[in-house]
């Protein structure tokens, strides 16, 4: 290249001669007007152009903006000369962003190479795609390189195709048809190239991971080709590493099975997996002195293990790999020491008998807490998680309260956590919690979260014979010199409740009670405060000798610059003089029992498991938390599924088991009431029988309007059909059943129904009709699951056609699937909503509109309004009675979890409404918006 561009290779050295910052500054300056009053000549060879864009190059590559050379560059990708068509690819790369509005420029230079005979060309194309991954890349160009990678006559094109569509789904999955590829590359694993059917698996696995009912077909053909490699010893030499053959593609294939379920039991694809299995366990006994070598067995044996557990977590194979892992949880490797760690964990989370023998190893799973990385620390903390039950919960957990002081700061919270999970699940009395939960608080101070002591002061009020031993004992926490603020937020809360228990003990007495807590106020944060003056006011109901001694506190705070210790100084203080107890009796009346339900701690744990990114089919744990991940696996796997779900595997909680497929026959004319909707549809007043009456029994806008702020009713009704829907959403996901039902004595014949999908909003048929005709009296029924990829405005439309009579009728109807049916309102306190809200910020992601209802405000119906858009109502927020504060989460597959904030002002006297409202993204804003207007303004 110094021969060729002389010019660039003086350039460089003059740079490098600079020998202060503004000399390079000012060469650059000069070699950057040179080049743009070149570009601006026009007449450049592609030679020099070549060379003034690797000038460019360089100087971006040092750190310099450069602002002009993009089409220039661009234009060197159509060049017929390899090593310009180089230099203008590498450019696109460095200096075109994903977001660059210049992509749309390169996409038919791009899909052109890709279609070209030289190799060379096509594989310039797939890493541009590749390195820069653009949505309209992936929208415009995912079908050209799935076709290159299937039809390519050359393996390292299929390998680099292969790599490129990876890193598109994994950006921009919702642009690609995934589903229609199925046919075509999953034959790819079983491809004779290893280096191909490598390439081939990682995709696999990312699709499996999304879609794993549509590409079950791989499953077959990974597991012979695994048995090739393992069992027949079918492979290239090219592809053994230190004598083990093809080690990668044998863990992306071990690794994509467990993302389905083992084979059915006998069956011969079952046979050669267990077979394959078998042989890598038993063939890794001996571990070789050569380090590589004993990497690689080392690799596929963790994953085979892995595999061993989901096929039979109990078998013989995986005694003996629990014998195996007791070994290399001692090794001198630390990766050897980290894997074994994580498999036992995975083996203690699925296998009883597995624990028996993980719990044989518990000295050795201790002492890893002291390991010098911490990676292998985060590892034993998992598996002791996993691990603990009622016969060693005690030693455990003492063992990671010794921990946690010299843990580090990534994990303390982490570790503070489980203790108090494990304290609470394995405590065969709950003194002993309460004992371990104070001490945790001692030793973990700010990393012991809320939701510790929360759950602590749920389950004292919940249980009476623990109430007076709590009390003693967080008095005596309190007198310790060290007491940590949570120590006393607790001590507030139990002594308010229960502190007359143990008033007539020694040291117990109510000034004493009183005066050890009040010795923390002053060093305590403003929320811990207001949190002591009501303990202070039930101490008042309790112990009335003491009352002059509150008073004073509640006069001297009455004055404070902070409003919250104001109003709450001044309320108390108020209450206090009153010429009866009675109010003083009836806001310190004690706590009821809280309701029976998950502990906060453990939903808190398993959220954070079961989000992780890396998608591994068992969760840290035990046995519950993995039964959990399966279920939720299954929904999701029956809500993405095109074949009908089962009676027995409801799709989403709460909407129960999906109806019969078979129809159900009635001789009334209102089909829909007879349970196809479970009784939830109001009965709406019967048409007359009249076969040719196409004409609507009420306004179809009328019906469309409930069922947005609705789930369930009567989507459209004349004398000769009724079409029912009822719906269920979850997060981004939804189901919808429809019901066709025929009014009439006459057949309904050439009956179709089409739902057609709008941008950012796909259907998927789950249970189909079964004829094109509907007998008189029957009712249908049609399945759909949906799942919001963005933020939409336009509902879908449903289009019905069929004959009645010998007459033909056509009903386009739109379908109540709005944005606010992904929506899910958030329960926030006022300081968390106007953090928030100020987080924020103002345009473009504030949208505020004043508008005018037709008729009088009626506070009642906008709140119903708002609650059927699936906002959650924060009352208290705002110092105005009349206004509505609301919050919730939209939930899209594009935007994630888009946090959404709204004020509205009701002005009673104008009829008008002014509405504020603030989301992360501006489309959602305008979105929601547009809605909360239009209902306010409908009368439905």
């Amino acid at each position: 290249m110094s021969t060729a561009m002389r010019g660039l290779t003086t350039f460089i050295a003059d740079l490098r001669n600079c020998r202060a910052k503004e000399q390079e500054e000012k060469r650059i300056n000069k070699e950057l007007a040179n080049i743009r009053s070149k570009f601006k000549e026009g007449s450049l060879n592609g030679y020099q152009k070549r060379k003034y864009v690797c000038k460019l190059l360089y100087i971006y590559i040092l750190g310099y903006e450069v602002e002009f050379g993009h089409v220039e560059a661009i234009s060197l990708i159509s060049s017929s000369k390899y090593s310009e068509k180089q230099v203008g690819y590498l450019a696109c790369t460095l200096l075109l962003g994903e977001n660059s509005e210049m992509i749309r420029l390169v996409i038919n230079s791009i899909r052109k190479d890709l279609e070209d005979s030289n190799e060379i060309n096509v594989c310039l194309a797939l890493h541009c795609i590749a390195n820069v991954g653009a949505r309209e890349m992936a929208e415009s160009l995912a079908i050209d390189v799935e076709r290159v990678m299937v039809a390519s006559s050359r393996a390292f094109v299929r390998k680099k195709a292969a790599l490129t569509l990876l890193r598109l789904f994994r950006k921009h999955g919702d642009l690609m048809p995934v589903l229609d590829w199925v046919d075509q590359i999953c034959p790819l694993i079983a491809d004779e190239n290893l280096g191909v059917a490598t390439s081939v698996a990682s995709l696999l696995t990312a699709f499996s991971q999304q879609y794993s009912d549509q590409y079950s077909k791989v499953v077959p053909r990974a597991i012979e080709k695994l048995y090739k490699i393992v069992i027949d010893r079918d492979f290239s030499p090219d592809y053994v590493y230190y004598k083990v053959p093809a080690p990668w593609l044998q863990v992306k294939i071990l690794r994509l099975l467990q993302y389905y379920p083992p084979p059915i039991e006998g069956s011969h694809v079952r046979n050669k997996l267990t077979s394959a299995v078998n042989a890598i366990i038993t063939n890794s006994l001996d571990i070789p002195k050569n380090p590589q070598h004993s990497n690689a067995q080392n690799a596929v044996l963790f994953e085979a293990i892995n595999m061993a557990i989901e096929l039979d977590p109990e078998s013989p194979t995986v005694v003996m790999a629990a014998e195996l892992l007791g070994k290399f949880i001692s090794s001198k490797e630390t990766n050897v020491r980290f894997l074994a760690l994580e498999t036992m964990c995975h083996l203690a989370g699925m296998s009883d008998l597995g624990l028996d023998d993980i719990k044989k190893q518990q000295d050795v799973i201790l002492q890893s807490l002291k390991d010098r990385d911490i990676s292998v620390r985060r590892r034993a903390l998992d598996l002791l998680y996993s691990m603990c039950d009622s016969s060693n919960a005690k030693v455990i957990v003492a063992e990671l309260l010794k921990f946690l002081p010299i843990a580090e700061h990534a994990i303390k919270e982490e570790v503070a956590l489980k203790v108090a999970i494990l304290a609470e699940k394995w405590a065969e009395e709950y003194s002993w919690f309460l004992d371990v939960v104070i001490s945790l608080i001692g030793v973990g101070g700010d990393y012991v979260g809320d939701d510790v002591w929360y759950r602590v002061v749920q389950i004292v009020i919940n249980n009476e014979d623990l109430q007076e031993y709590a009390a003693k004992t967080v008095i005596h926490s309190l007198r310790s010199p060290t007491c940590h603020e949570t120590n006393v937020k607790v001590g507030g809360y139990v002594l308010g409740e229960f502190g007359h228990l143990v008033a007539n003990l020694p040291g117990c007495s109510p000034i004493e009670q009183f005066t050890i807590l009040h010795s923390k106020f002053a060093n305590v944060s403003l929320p811990t405060r207001a949190l002591l003056l009501t303990t202070y006011l039930k101490m008042v109901n309790l112990f009335p000798e003491i009352k002059g001694e509150i008073v004073k506190v509640f006069q001297q705070w009455s004055g404070v610059l902070d409003v919250e210790l104001q109003q709450r100084a001044c309320e108390y203080l108020a209450i206090t003089q009153m010429p009866t107890d009675d109010l003083l009796q009836t806001v310190c009346d004690e706590m009821p029992p809280f309701p029976e339900r998950e502990s906060a701690l453990i939903t808190r744990l398993h959220k954070k498991i079961l989000d992780t990114e890396d998608k591994r089919t068992w969760a840290i744990g035990g046995k519950d938390v993995n039964r959990e991940i399966r279920q939720r696996t299954q929904r999701k796997r029956a809500l993405s599924s095109s074949a009908p779900p089962s009676a027995d595997a409801p799709l989403l909680p709460g909407l129960g088991t999906p109806p019969a497929a078979a129809p159900k026959t009635s001789n009334n004319n209102d089909l829909l009431g007879l349970g196809g909707l479970d009784g939830l549809i109001a009965k709406p007043v019967a048409a007359p029988p009249n076969p040719s009456s196409s004409i609507p029994v009420a306004p179809i806008e009328a019906f469309y309007n409930k069922l947005v702020l609705g789930t369930n009713g009567v989507l459209y009704e004349d004398g000769n059909l009724q079409v029912g829907l009822k719906t269920e959403y979850q997060s981004h996901m939804g189901r919808i059943a429809l019901y066709i039902g025929n009014k009439t004595q006459s057949n309904i014949s050439a009956f179709t129904i089409e739902l057609r999908s709008v941008p950012a909003l796909r259907f998927n048929l789950v249970q189909p009709i079964s004829a094109n005709v509907i007998p008189p009296q029957t009712q249908f029924q049609q399945m759909y699951t949906c799942e919001a990829n963005g933020v939409f405005s336009d509902p879908p439309l449903l289009t019905l056609n069929y004959t009645i009579n010998g007459a033909s009728f056509r009903h386009d109807l739109k379908v109540p699937v709005t944005a606010n049916k992904f929506f899910e309102g958030i329960s926030l306190g006022s300081q968390d909503f106007f953090n928030r809200w100020r987080q924020i910020g103002g345009p473009p992601r504030e949208s505020q509109i004043i508008f005018k209802n037709p008729g009088p405000i009626d506070l009642d119906a906008t709140k119903q309004v708002l609650t059927g858009l699936r906002w959650q109502i924060l009352d208290g927020v705002d110092p105005s009675p009349n206004n509505f504060v609301a919050a919730g989460i939209l939930s899209t597959v594009a935007a994630g979890k888009v946090g959404c904030l709204l004020r509205l002002e009701p002005n009673m006297d104008q009829q008008m409404f002014r509405l504020t409202l603030r989301s992360t993204n501006e489309l959602a804003t305008e979105t929601l918006k547009g809605l909360i207007q239009t209902y306010l303004t409908t009368a439905v």
